[in-house]
């Protein structure tokens, strides 16, 4: 069964905003970035925490911007999977208006599993895998 996970709930405080009165791009990428810990953690299960010897690095990032985000809208990320590899997950975030259901922004990121000692990719194993599908939309 295929799903989206709400991965970020939050507001757009006005010191997120620019001097033309919208949140700044600077704020988005960063709730983007909460929210991917959010998925990528559910997908690592226990080894995601801190200590582990491997984690996640993003190697490519791209957002759309949508709708203007003005101080004071509630928000809420929803994030799916589109696509599993070999070292590497490929994700989308949506970024919505959590009462009227507008999409602000969204984000599609490839992060690769790494090996926080040895500095390189290191395989998805079967049980990751098997978490990253219940989030697969196709």
């Amino acid at each position: 069964m295929s799903k989206s996970l709400v991965t970020f709930v939050g507001v757009a405080h006005p010191w997120m905003c620019d001097v033309m009165g919208h949140m700044n791009v600077r704020h988005y990428a960063a709730m983007f970035d909460d929210a991917s810990f959010q998925l990528l953690g559910h997908i690592a299960g226990q080894e995601g925490g801190q200590g582990s010897q491997n984690g996640w690095a993003d190697v490519r990032t791209e957002i759309d911007y949508r709708h203007e985000t003005k101080a004071g809208s509630l928000l809420t990320i929803r994030s799916h999977v589109i696509k599993v590899g070999r070292t590497s997950i490929t994700f989308e975030q949506v970024m919505s208006g959590s009462i009227d259901g507008i999409v602000h922004a969204s984000s599609r990121t490839t992060s690769v599993r790494f090996d926080l000692t040895a500095r390189a990719s290191v395989a998805l194993d079967e049980p990751m895998r098997d978490r990253a599908a219940a989030y697969l939309v196709e």
